[in-house]
């Protein structure tokens, strides 16, 4: 198990991060840094001896958040910014379905479990409706809950 990232590393942060209840002076689940912050590699740790944890300090912040390796990239790597993240809740534009055949209803709330960054078209997230299973949905596809766009 090597550290992708050394001390000194410009990275970003692919998605928010909220306090898991080991931030102290704030409620766990207040949001600590949003998605696309850049910041700097500050220490390299372990957790359970099987998870990298970067201390990465986010200077616009002023903040020093520990991350795991899938939630960073590289400042320098390509950023493409989405609408939704893991675990929000979407609904669906259009009635999405498979070889002409509807599964998911216009309206249905699902939750996002992955955003694809890289996919053919622009950004597309796995998301789990119930009764149906897990799609792939591009952005367009998709609202949020109330029916909004941005979510």
């Amino acid at each position: 198990m090597r550290p992708a990232f050394d001390f000194g590393t410009e990275v970003r942060v692919v998605r928010n991060v909220r306090n898991d209840g080991t931030f102290p002076g704030q409620a766990t689940g207040t949001l600590l840094v949003r998605r696309g912050s850049t910041g700097v590699v500050r220490d390299v740790g372990t957790f359970l001896q099987d998870q990298i944890i970067y201390t990465v300090h986010f200077l616009d912040a002023d903040r020093m958040v520990g991350c795991r390796e899938e939630e960073l990239q590289l400042a320098t790597d390509p950023w493409i910014p989405s609408r939704f993240e893991f675990r929000d809740r979407v609904r669906p534009r259009i009635p999405l379905g498979i070889q002409g055949r509807v599964l998911v209803e216009r309206g249905v709330e699902g939750e996002v479990m992955k955003v694809v960054r890289d996919a053919p078209g622009g950004v597309a997230y796995h998301v789990h409706f119930s009764g149906a299973g897990t799609l792939q949905v591009p952005e367009s596809a998709l609202d949020g809950p109330d029916g909004d766009a941005a979510a």
